[in-house]
């Protein structure tokens, strides 16, 4: 396994982090919390020791499940990371990212976890209704108060990156990436080199479809998020999967890996130093030992660049999962 750091955090985090939105069960059909307990314990006995949740995955389910996982071993052996932010009704969520907030929130989320401190803390969304200043001062508070002993921003833009940072520190930067969803890479990839953030890429896998298990007659049952994701609805859905058989070729003839490894390599070879990988039971963690100790060569990289651009001229962004500020979320109760 490879290892980097985060901030003040006082352990390394393995690169591949284990990514709880599924496990959480809203959005994803359902969660089975044996699976999930177990995929967890199972990943910890690889080395991969960075769990990422967030009270939003299940309305705090996923947090409960991973502090059941991780109970009773040692803290310092497990690098865990959750956000605050957002705000839930009646089954409806909406961004909320001011101090009372992140002050109820934090209290709730070490309740959850069993533990007395959070590695790395993030802020789930930029709140519009919030001023960026307020929201950093918070944050870096808990950090000053040994809450936390590192602050990233998910999904937040080159701009309000910058605004935060006037306030307090950004240690990391949680942004979507993969082989599908690049759009990262003109602004935030390099902002975060220059200023030395660390960056966490989620959706490595983007939500299944490089997995090299998806097939043209999948149906995503209940609310399932991928029913709203134009990718996964037809032409596009087909036109991705032909782009997802010429990369798994690529990866068996040069490599020797499966589609998923490669998938996986190539956020971490592309500049991110972690990436987030969801996973819902023990069997999907076999892939795991494929990712480590190899590297994209430049060749790779441009026949991947030519698989994408023949299949998918006209790429699809994450920008359907961003939630409602919570002006847009009253209209809507």
């Amino acid at each position: 396994m490879e290892y980097a750091s985060i901030g003040g955090a006082i352990i390394k985090a393995s690169r591949v982090c284990m990514g709880t939105w599924a496990i959480g069960g809203w959005l994803w059909g359902g969660s089975d919390e044996s699976d999930s307990v177990a995929a967890i314990q199972t990943a910890l006995q690889k080395g991969l020791n960075f769990i990422d949740t967030a009270p939003a995955y299940g309305f705090g389910l996923s947090e409960v499940i991973v502090g059941k996982a991780v109970s009773g071993i040692d803290r310092t052996k497990v690098f865990i990371s959750t956000k605050a932010g957002i705000e839930w009704r009646e089954g409806r969520i909406f961004r909320n990212a001011s101090r009372e907030r992140i002050l109820t929130e934090i209290d709730d989320s070490l309740r959850r976890l069993k533990t007395g401190y959070i590695d790395l803390y993030h802020v789930h969304w930029p709140d519009p209704l919030v001023p960026v200043e307020e929201t950093a001062q918070v944050m870096n508070e808990l950090l000053k108060q040994g809450k936390i002993r590192a602050i990233g921003v998910s999904n937040f833009s080159m701009e309000q990156m910058e605004e935060f940072r006037k306030v307090a520190p950004i240690h990391a930067c949680q942004s979507p990436y993969n082989l599908f969803e690049r759009e990262i890479e003109s602004d935030i990839l390099p902002y975060c080199k220059e200023h030395g953030i660390v960056v966490l890429a989620y959706g490595a896998l983007c939500r299944g479809l490089l997995s090299g298990r998806m097939r043209p007659d999948a149906v995503f049952v209940g609310d399932d998020l991928r029913n709203k994701d134009p990718k996964f609805r037809q032409p596009l859905f087909g036109n991705y999967l032909k782009a997802v058989d010429e990369l798994a070729s690529l990866a068996r003839a040069r490599y020797q890996k499966s589609v998923l490894q490669m998938a996986v390599r190539w956020v971490l070879d592309q500049g991110a130093e972690f990436a987030l990988w969801g996973v819902r039971n023990p069997g999907q963690l076999e892939p795991l030992d494929g990712i480590m100790g190899w590297s994209l060569d430049e060749n790779a990289m441009r026949e991947i660049d030519g698989i994408l651009k023949r299949n998918i001229p006209k790429p699809v962004g994450p920008e359907f999962m961003a939630p409602p500020s919570r002006e847009l979320a009253t209209k809507a109760f």
